[in-house]
């Protein structure tokens, strides 16, 4: 019996211990949720939740705001999160995040109807918004500081409240109303709340200094050098006296040589806003895409700032382009291997699983290759990934165009931002990322790696491509050809993921490419018909052997898939079991070569005469199937097509063919 009561008082201790913490915890609070309007009347366009800090002009640096679904089948996991850091709360402690319709204006916008009715829970935490991808359980740990939960005349979130009672012993949902309420949730100066008519950026119970908010607005949010444009200052109230405001655009390696703009302004008594203009300087050096943040830097005490801490894209004009092509319009035999003559010679005159153990033997040799840190992934993909058409993009890999490198995700919103996205998804592979993956080392601190390091799949950066961050969620860990892209897209990616998968599969022993779509087989990829269909449609370009090259700098190893293309036949296809002759040389695949003439064209295209081709297809530059047709006397007609720039495909010699081309009229 003793050895049971102990771990009894033992539990009885520590439960007494949580409490009284969290009590403590909760007394002592220096930010909290002060007011949440979750449903407005109509279609949801003056949303809001107020924080509030128990001093005034209080840092928001490190915290985020994170929102939880409550629903069963949504797990109780976050679906938004809102980065407070470069934020303050204001002269009455208060700081507010809502939808732009709201007035008074908020302190940060958010999109119109992002905040979910209920029952749902919103939270502050002291932590990177990073830690919140979208689908993030509910947790609670020392970096929660405060927690709503909350419905509109909903059943209680019960497991949400279960959660959070580690939190807060006493924590309840609070009801805002009924669908289409005009109330607010509202906390008193006693912890507790009540509903009322919403007081966005004031006190709940009517204390505090009313304050005059300035409000900033751009004309667009992304300006290229040489641009410049207009910045309008806009208060709340009519002015009763002059008003000096000061503000800064720099940040990083933006400053002041690169724009030109008075800084410190006056808005007139009587007046309500006034304008100035910022004039960007178009140089002659290629900085990369940079972000402005616009700060205002001096404001009078009785002001308070909205949409402040902006920032605004300056594309660089001066990018540098690779004498190759993209994807999209490949080229080939422009980029060399940097392979040594005999790296592959292990492999000469080998067949079946001989062959695949002499290709592992180079590519995971533990006395060669090199384990780098997922983060570091990050800066081989800028340099292996990057745009052939413009060097301060890398190029997505599904969406077959360039983004720009600084678009990279830091935050859990993925819209319009590039990441990582496996091939073989992790959980698929049995990958693990562990503390030190968030590392930044460089290219000279390496981990020693085999075939049986699985774990640095992870950080594979032959298997790791930039993507679209929205485009890798709809992916998921979906097979090849389950998964084929985005509608519309011209499989300018096909040939260069498949072979990224075959080599996973040599390069870790416990990894297998097979037929048809294993679920449930951790370590077993599909499907294989389709990625030899995509491997042999979509041949090596330029594009994927300089990035071959990146990679090897690396890691110390190579893709010999893309080097040897035909190899894959002996392993997987038509000459499966054969024996393997090592080529004399590694060169680049020889494509034919289409020339359409002229191109620019305003009527019709013309063809080498020495081709023969029957059908053309026609796609937009977002990869829109736009004509399917015949070739008439060795000439397309393209008079009805509007005026900009297309990409045309063809087959020569079983072999598919793309090249771009400019209407004009």
């Amino acid at each position: 019996m003793l050895s049971n009561t102990l771990p009894n008082i033992m539990k009885q201790f520590i439960h007494i211990f949580l409490i009284l913490v969290v009590s403590v915890s909760l007394q002592a609070q220096t930010l909290y949720i002060n007011e949440l309007d979750s449903d407005t009347p109509g279609l949801d366009t003056k949303e809001f939740v107020e924080i509030k800090s128990s001093v005034a002009n209080f840092s928001l640096n490190g915290y985020a705001i994170v929102f939880f679904n409550g629903s069963t089948n949504a797990n109780n996991s976050s679906y938004w999160v809102v980065d407070l850091s470069g934020q303050q709360t204001d002269i009455n402690g208060l700081f507010v995040v809502g939808n732009e319709g709201l007035s008074p204006f908020p302190n940060l916008v958010i999109p119109d109807n992002t905040i979910q009715n209920g029952a749902d829970g919103v939270a502050i935490y002291k932590r990177n918004p990073l830690d919140f991808p979208e689908g993030t359980l509910a947790f609670v740990d020392q970096t929660l500081i405060d927690v709503l939960i909350y419905g509109t005349a909903d059943p209680d979130a019960t497991t949400m409240l279960e959660i959070f009672k580690a939190f807060n012993p006493n924590i309840k949902q609070i009801n805002e109303g009924s669908s289409n309420n005009t109330n607010s949730i509202q906390r008193d100066n006693n912890g507790g709340y009540f509903t009322a008519a919403p007081t966005p950026r004031k006190n709940n119970d009517g204390s505090g200094t009313e304050l005059n908010g300035i409000r900033t607005i751009f004309p667009k949010n992304i300006f290229t050098e040489g641009e410049s444009f207009d910045i309008t200052f806009q208060t709340e109230f009519t002015l009763t006296d002059d008003v000096v405001i000061a503000y800064s655009l720099e940040n990083g390696g933006f400053n002041g040589s690169d724009f030109s703009a008075t800084t410190r302004l006056t808005i007139p008594k009587g007046q309500k806003s006034t304008t100035t203009t910022v004039q960007i300087i178009d140089d002659t050096v290629d900085e990369g895409d940079e972000e402005m943040i616009f700060r205002l830097t001096e404001l009078p005490v009785n002001f308070v700032t909205s949409n402040n801490n902006l920032k605004i894209r300056v594309v660089d004009n001066d990018f540098k382009i690779s004498p190759f092509g993209t994807p999209l319009s490949p080229t080939y035999g422009k980029v060399s291997t940097t392979a040594s003559p005999g790296y592959y010679k292990k492999t000469d005159k080998l067949s079946g699983t001989n062959l695949i153990s002499g290709l592992r033997g180079i590519i995971a040799d533990p006395a060669v290759v090199r384990a780098q840190t997922y983060n570091d992934v990050i800066d081989i993909l800028k340099e292996a990934d990057q745009n052939p058409a413009n060097h301060n993009q890398v190029w997505l890999v599904y969406l077959e165009k360039g983004r720009s490198k600084i678009d990279l995700q830091l935050t859990s919103d993925n819209a319009g931002s590039w990441n990582r996205e496996h091939v073989w998804p992790r959980s698929r592979g049995g990958f693990n990322s562990i503390e030190a993956d968030e590392v930044f080392d460089g290219i000279d601190i390496f981990w020693p790696t085999n075939t049986d390091s699985t774990r640095h799949g992870n950080s594979d950066a032959h298997s790791i491509r930039a993507v679209d961050g929205q485009e890798n969620t709809k992916r998921g860990n979906q097979f090849y050809g389950q998964y084929a892209g985005p509608v519309g897209n011209l499989g300018s990616f096909k040939g260069d993921v498949a072979r990224c998968i075959f080599y996973l599969a040599v390069r870790f022993i416990s990894l297998e490419v097979v037929n048809g779509y294993p679920e449930g087989e951790v370590g077993k990829f599909g499907d294989l018909a389709t990625l030899l269909e995509w491997h042999r449609n979509d041949p090596p370009d330029d594009f994927e052997m300089n990035r071959n090259n990146v990679v090897q700098k690396w890691q110390y190893n190579r893709n010999p898939f893309i080097d040897m293309p035909e190899i894959v036949e002996y392993i997987w296809g038509n000459k499966q079991g054969q024996m393997w002759n090592l080529p004399s040389h590694i060169s680049a695949v020889k494509i034919p070569r289409l020339s359409i003439i002229p191109n620019p064209s305003s009527d019709f295209l013309m063809f080498d005469q020495g081709l023969f081709i029957s059908e053309v297809k026609i796609y937009s530059m977002d990869g829109t199937l736009l004509l399917t047709t015949s070739v008439q006397g060795n000439q397309v007609d393209i008079s009805h097509l509007a005026s900009g720039q297309y990409i045309l495909e063809t087959t020569i010699e079983n072999t598919l063919v793309r090249t771009p081309f400019v209407k004009i009229r």
